[in-house]
Formats: structure tokens, sequence, C-alpha cells
């Protein structure tokens, strides 16, 4: 799977619960990939190209929060004066110089500073502190990376990759089965769960064994930082029931709630 995203994008972000899901339930099958591009006609294109871009893209990340139930505060773009996610790309793009795991990882760190803490990733400031957050990272050598010529070229390399697979939007993924020869499958947008499930089904033979759910604790230990929304897209509950198992960690002090502007976010605390 090639995951096509724009790291302002609130639609993109609000994918995240189902990627989750689907790394959890089918991860033995799957390899995911995920591509960074900022000239895409993503969901929030028509706002960046008005007058009223803070206006808009505010009222773009509240009414994703409202209808996805993922967390987005759109009072970011009022607060810092965010441009283009060009710097952000560069820096998920030199944190991925340390392998696949450290780049996914770092580059969730960045969307949780926009998307959550409304922090302003278009600062490397900013940036650099998101890398002192992520586990086994090298702080050190990751600003050595930020403006490299090996940075720019796996840049470039996803702008080629862009081109190749007609990669018009985000979200965007692309699917591709054991047969290289074979074309791979686009969906562009966001959809629900079963929808990828049925793609996954039509481009193998063999029966899909789905792996069964982790312990909401070691779920959330993993990931250090989930949306209630997360909690519920994976465990498949509503989002009162989800909210109510993790009242019940938190009483048992493992984790910890952070109230959102559309919902809560839950920190592990071990």
């Amino acid at each position: 799977m090639y995951v096509f995203i724009d790291p302002l994008c609130p639609e993109c972000w609000a994918l995240e619960p189902i990627m989750k899901k689907m790394k959890m339930e089918y991860g033995r099958y799957l390899a995911i990939t995920p591509v960074l591009a900022n000239d895409l006609n993503s969901f929030d294109s028509s706002c960046r190209s008005g007058r009223s871009l803070t206006k808009d893209m505010a009222k773009a990340y509240h009414e994703t929060a409202c209808r996805t139930g993922m967390p987005c505060d759109g009072d970011v773009w009022h607060e810092n004066s965010l441009s283009t996610p060009e710097t952000a790309i560069s820096a998920i793009k030199a944190a991925e110089l340390q392998g696949k795991g450290v780049g996914t990882r770092y580059m969730r760190r960045v969307r949780e500073a926009l998307f959550l803490h409304k922090e302003n990733i278009a600062e490397e400031e900013v940036l650099i502190n998101c890398a002192f957050r992520v586990k086994g990272m090298d702080v050190r050598e990751f600003v050595k990376d930020l403006h490299s010529a090996t940075t720019k070229k796996a840049l470039q390399d996803d702008k080629e990759l862009v081109k190749e697979m007609n990669i018009v939007s985000a979200p965007s993924i692309v699917f591709f089965g054991e047969d290289v020869n074979e074309p791979g499958l686009k969906v562009e947008g966001m959809y629900n769960y079963s929808v990828y499930e049925e793609i996954l089904e039509d481009m193998t033979d063999k029966k899909l064994s789905k792996c069964s759910p982790v312990p909401m604790e070691e779920f959330v230990s993993f990931y250090s930082l989930v949306a209630t929304k997360e909690i519920a897209v994976v465990y498949d509950l509503k989002l009162e029931e989800a909210h109510r198992e993790m009242r019940k960690l938190q009483l048992q002090r493992k984790v910890e709630e952070i109230p959102a502007k559309h919902g809560s976010i839950w920190r592990s605390l071990y």
C-alpha cells in the first residue's frame, strides 16, 4: 500500500484510525509506505488558494473533526501563521533516513504537533522538538539531514512516484498485489474500513486471517498518544464506549486523559 498524504490536510489526518486498524489486523500481509506531497488537490486545496486562508482552513479543520470524530483544532490557523508544509515534509523525509519505523513515528509526532497541540510545523524549532519526542531517534543526525542532498533526493523520488502513479488528490491509496506485473488499484479519498477490507480480499487468492487486537493498554503504550476515535475504530466500539474503556484504564493509572477541542487524547503512563 502506498498512502499519499498532505501533512496539512485534515482528511489525511482523519485516515489515521483506519490505518492503525489495518496494521493491527492485516499487518502480516501488508507493507505500508507513506508518500508525502503538498502539491495535490487535497481536501483543503481550495482553502489555500482563497483569500481568507486562515478562516477557511480553520473551518475545514473544525468540520473534519465534527464529521469524523478525530480531534483536529482549527484554532492553530488563528494562533500561528502556517503557510506551506515544505519544511515539515523535508523534516519527515530526513527522519525516514533513520529507518521506516523512526520516520513513521516522527511523522505522527509532527501531525500531533499541528492537529492536537496547535504548533507551527513550518518552524524548524518545532520540528526539532518533535524529534526529541521520538524514541530511538538520533536528533543530532536528524538536524544534519534536514537540508542534506540525500533528503532532497528522497523528496524528488516522492514527487516522481506521485507522477508515476498519477496521483492528483490526497488522501489516496494505491494497492498492489503480489504479482508485480499486475497494475495497482487506486482509491482516492477516505472510506469506511470495510471498503479497504474488500479490496484486500479481492486482491489475494487466499483467505486472509485477521490478527486479534492487543489489549488496549498495550495499544496505547505502543503509540504513546492516541485519540478516542482511534480506540473506537480499532476495537469496533462507539465513541462513548471507547471513552468509557479508557476511563477504566485511567482509574488503574495506566493512561492519562488529555482533553482536546474535539474529543480526548490518551497518553500511556508506562
